[in-house]
């Protein structure tokens, strides 16, 4: 391990400095300016939306029934941030922009610790150069955020054991596992860190005492006791209830969604070696192309320096981990991404020490000229063939005319700017033109695209055919049509299957044959005749329409539960 360096830091400084404002103004650039994009966005937003207007923050609903698949405290933060703004269109995406930018500060303020400036440097600079990092922190995912927990668990725990003994962040690292639990299941994922550490770090710290004993089963204690702190009155809630529908959600947020979705994956099945073959050369490439080509050194330092082998390792462990899953998304692989970074940082150091990166700048200069005309490529075909896209992009229909002008300049920008900036060291290259790029997608290309994500068009033509006391249903339900919806919704139970959803929109609608249901015209539906369909335009790569008691077949089977759920707007137009 190298030690810090004491050299005059006053440039160094300024540079860190002028990096960390220019991520914030990054992360913070078009916030406001877009709605929240499917998949899991208007979920988010809405189940916040639905906290702070009922005043209910225990339990999560959707549409008025509990959501059991994902822990509350990203949603948590979502509904606190709408309290203090009064803008849910700013608030769903603040709490991914901050832990962004927390997450630069943890690995640069632990690099600078152990291995000195230009090494932290370096890592911030590949983990902004790394696209998977700032495209999951300018989104509204929980993915951004359960990495910023995962980080600062490692940062607790690196601080103790490398830099302590410090129990202080010891302890801190086990409170930021159980936030990160409470955010997304695998928060505890800094605990595979204690065996490279038991394995090749010391058993005294750098400034003397221990560093393992009978303390460090408090850790347990305080990630025990956080969790306890959501688990307490959450259960106690549920049993003094006696509600069916609260014990399914205590019973899906404590095991199926969690060790049964890792065990028993029923969605995003792939190979073994997906995220090793598929996910990393995707969006971890640069990053891989450092490594690569700087592959005997990697070697050398990962046997002469015992903190980047503990991070490899640790990083190893994390894909392994998610690997033995059957269930497989490329998001998953984030949280890695920080401490591999780190180990990038003090290997870019030692390259530059040695005058050895020719190839390594070489590569990464290929790749962003390839990545400009690969979005110039991308904005001539959106101009003048739009169908090469294929079905996937249907949804956009004749708005890719429309944006491919933005897209044949962003091109044309990544070029200039990667001409412009070609004399300075490559990863500060290719920083500045990965951030002016975001900086465009962020102010431009995105909000043009805004209104193509959504279900504004089709929500505003049912406002306009029905008279406002008529109620409407939902079939196939979708979080973004409660976001824009001007009057109550119903449906019959997210998490039913379709067809007991149907039938009880059957007898729901026979009860009143003045409602309506609005499906997308690619069911296949037992009650309805589908041919009755009244169409109103196109959402999110499908057809919607409404249907009325006239589509009613004569008879239905009878559901095996009854459900039903609704949902009234107390505010409307939110998202203008």
């Amino acid at each position: 391990m190298n030690s810090p360096d004491t050299a005059p830091r006053a440039g160094r400084d300024i540079g860190i400095a002028v990096l960390m404002i220019a991520t914030l103004l990054v992360l913070a650039a078009g916030i406001g300016m877009r709605s929240p994009w499917p998949a899991d966005e208007p979920r988010f937003a809405q189940i916040a939306r639905e906290m702070v207007e009922s005043g209910q923050w225990l339990f999560p609903m959707r549409g008025g029934e509990p959501y059991p698949d994902k822990p509350p405290v990203f949603i948590w933060l979502v509904a606190l941030f709408y309290l203090a703004t009064g803008q849910l269109k700013i608030a769903f995406l603040l709490p991914s922009a901050l832990a962004g930018i927390g997450t630069v500060w943890l690995v640069h303020d632990i690099g600078r610790r152990i291995w000195g400036a230009d090494a932290a440097r370096n890592a911030v600079l590949v983990l902004l150069l790394t696209p998977q990092f700032l495209l999951q922190a300018k989104g509204a995912q929980l993915d951004a955020l359960v990495c910023f927990w995962i980080t600062l668990g490692c940062y607790g725990l690196l601080r103790h054991f490398v830099l302590g003994p410090s129990w202080g962040w010891y302890l801190g690292a086990f409170a930021a596992m159980a936030l990160g639990i409470m955010t997304k299941g695998v928060g505890f994922l800094p605990l595979f860190m204690l065996i490279p550490l038991a394995a090749w770090g010391a058993r005294t710290g750098a400034q003397g005492g221990r560093l393992w004993g009978a303390r460090s089963w408090l850790g347990l204690a305080v990630l025990l006791g956080v969790l306890a702190l959501w688990l307490g009155p959450m259960l106690w809630a549920v049993q003094a209830s006696g509600d069916e529908a609260l014990r399914a959600y205590r019973d899906d947020i404590l095991l199926r969604q969690t060790a049964g979705r890792y065990a028993n994956p029923w969605g995003h099945i792939n190979a073994w070696h997906y995220l090793f073959t598929a996910a990393i050369p995707s969006v971890w490439l640069p990053l891989l192309l450092l490594f690569a080509t700087q592959g005997r050194r990697l070697a050398a330092l990962l046997r002469q320096d015992r903190t980047v082998r503990v991070l490899m390792a640790w990083a190893l462990m994390v894909l392994v981990f998610f690997s033995l899953s059957r269930g497989k998304r490329i998001v998953y692989i984030l949280p890695a991404l920080p401490m591999l970074s780190l180990a990038a940082g003090v290997l870019w150091q030692r390259a530059r020490e040695a005058g050895d990166t020719r190839t390594t700048t070489t590569a990464l200069r290929a790749m962003l000229v390839l990545a400009a005309v690969a979005m110039l490529a991308l904005g001539a075909v959106a101009r003048f063939k739009p169908g090469l896209f294929g079905p996937r992009l249907e949804d956009y229909g004749g708005a890719l005319a429309g944006l491919s002008l933005p897209m044949l300049l962003l091109g044309l920008g990544l070029l200039a700017a990667t001409a412009l900036t070609w004399r300075r060291e490559v990863l500060e290259q290719g920083v500045l033109v990965s951030l002016a790029g975001w900086l465009a997608l962020s102010l431009w290309l995105w909000p043009a695209m805004d209104a193509h994500r959504t279900p504004r068009a089709v929500m505003e033509r049912l406002e306009q055919r029905l008279e406002p006391t008529r109620e409407v249903g939902l079939l196939q339900f979708k979080e973004q049509f409660l976001l824009f919806s001007r009057r109550p919704l119903h449906h019959f139970s997210v998490i039913a299957p379709l067809a007991e959803q149907e039938r009880n929109a059957w007898q729901w609608l026979r009860e009143d044959p003045a409602r309506v249901l609005l499906v997308p015209d690619s069911l296949r539906l037992e009650c309805f005749d589908m041919s009755r369909l009244q169409g109103l335009g196109s959402a999110h790569g499908q057809d919607w329409g409404l249907l009325d008691a006239g589509a009613m077949r004569p008879t239905c089977e009878a559901p095996r539960v009854v459900r039903r759920y609704s949902w009234r707007p107390q505010r409307l137009d939110i998202l203008r």
